[in-house]
């Protein structure tokens, strides 16, 4: 009623119009959720196949998530602002695979924001040396991380906004210092293939695709933008596009001023280090006289790792405020914040290193949601109804196309899992 009621009142129309959010805070939560902590393991997961191939595994991920997005969204406009995956499934493909999937998204981004949360504990403990001297164990500290950046999020989807356009600048220009060094130092041998064609060294291409495909993880926020900028597609469709690009620009410095510089010395002291953040910046701070390089790499770090968690813990706030129907104010916030939260702050206290692992394990899932079921929504949707206000190009080749890269992807997990793929976690 209250959408036939403004359809007589031009003003407010007007007015809605007016308050659109400006496409800069769309194309910050959508790199802002692709870029953070995970780009980290790309050339950990990249040193045996070699700049080249990982440009490759670049495009394959961005072309696979930045379609299946907008096949998201197209389905998406169908339903009610604000109404997310589970509804969606529901309402096309039928309550069993709704359940499925929401088996599957909450699994992805549970994982995801255990990831970050852990992630996160450097941060706080970081601060808190520099200030009082006070060092928190890495459970306690996690948690102190979730309660503060949860906090924007039950806030609101504009509170996310704001803060990630403001994380975004700030890591543009603390990444471009960074590399600035890096990038002129790089060496063309270091960019080529570590292992020979003759040892087998092109499964290194397929066994680190999958953290490729989680390095563009963005998709979740697709239901986030429509409930953020109202059904305009052709203005959600610009945010997911620029955000997904600079995300490529981003992978592509960060794997040149990586990959050209660290050498099998190099990637020694991160193997020994556990293949972490902090070993990956300390090899990295050994090639250059920069004294400020490891610093400029904190800071950078630090604000990709909350980046990360604002716009993954936008999109499962949002899911799950849709599957269990809670409310928009603010104790029915609190309780969807409460869902949100707790179990991976949870998993991040009695479990607290697993970054690598939860990464590569997100790009199975990812496969599977992102990827295969939205493609089986499209196809089913279309034959639903009879006018869709935004049907992405590409017809049926192009959904037969992300199923079949959805399944590759989910291979290659699955194959790195039981061991017959190479091991790139390092």
């Amino acid at each position: 009623m209250n959408s036939v009621n403004e359809a007589y009142k031009p003003s407010n129309i007007e007015n809605q119009i007016q308050k659109t959010p400006h496409l800069l805070g769309g194309v910050a939560i959508t790199a802002g959720t692709a870029i953070g902590a995970g780009m980290f393991s790309l050339p950990i997961v990249s040193s045996s196949m070699g700049f080249g191939w990982s440009l490759v595994c670049m495009a394959l991920a961005w072309y696979a998530m930045y379609h299946a997005s907008m096949l998201i969204l197209e389905v998406n406009l169908h339903f009610n602002r604000g109404e997310s995956f589970y509804t969606m499934v529901k309402g096309v493909l039928g309550k069993k695979w709704a359940i499925f999937n929401s088996l599957i998204f909450a699994s992805l981004f549970y994982v995801l924001n255990y990831a970050y949360i852990s992630g996160g504990s450097a941060i706080v403990n970081k601060i808190l040396i520099a200030n009082i001297d006070v060092e928190l164990s890495q459970g306690v500290a996690s948690i102190c991380f979730m309660l503060f950046a949860g906090f924007f999020v039950w806030l609101s989807t504009k509170a996310v906004d704001r803060i990630l356009v403001i994380l975004i600048t700030a890591m543009s220009l603390t990444f471009l210092m960074a590399i600035s060094d890096l990038t002129i130092l790089a060496q063309y041998d270091n960019l080529m293939p570590k292992v020979s064609s003759n040892d087998s060294g092109y499964l290194y291409i397929f066994a680190a695709l999958p953290f490729y495909l989680t390095s563009f993880g963005f998709h979740s926020n697709v239901p986030s933008l429509v409930k953020y900028y109202g059904k305009k597609p052709e203005v959600i469709a610009k945010t997911i596009f620029f955000g997904s690009f600079f995300c490529i620009v981003i992978y592509s410095l960060w794997l040149i001023s990586t990959l050209g510089n660290l050498n099998s010395q190099n990637y020694y002291v991160i193997s020994e280090g556990g293949g972490t953040i902090h070993s990956l910046v300390i090899a990295l701070n050994q090639v250059t006289n920069n004294l400020h390089l490891g610093e400029l790499l904190n800071y950078f770090a630090n604000m990709a790792i909350l980046s990360s968690f604002l716009g993954v813990s936008l999109g499962l706030f949002d899911f799950l405020a849709d599957k269990f129907k809670f409310s928009d104010d603010g104790f029915g916030r609190l309780k969807t914040a409460m869902c949100t939260f707790i179990p991976p702050a949870i998993g991040s206290y009695f479990y607290p290193n697993g970054f690598i692992m939860a990464i590569g394990f997100a790009g199975l899932l990812l496969a599977i949601n992102a990827l295969i079921i939205p493609s089986f929504m499209v196809k089913k949707s279309r034959k639903m109804f009879s006018f869709s206000k935004y049907t992405h190009s590409g017809g049926n080749f192009r959904i037969n196309t992300i199923i079949i890269l959805g399944l590759v992807f989910s291979l290659c997990h699955l194959l790195s899992m039981f061991g017959f793929l190479p091991n790139v976690h390092v």
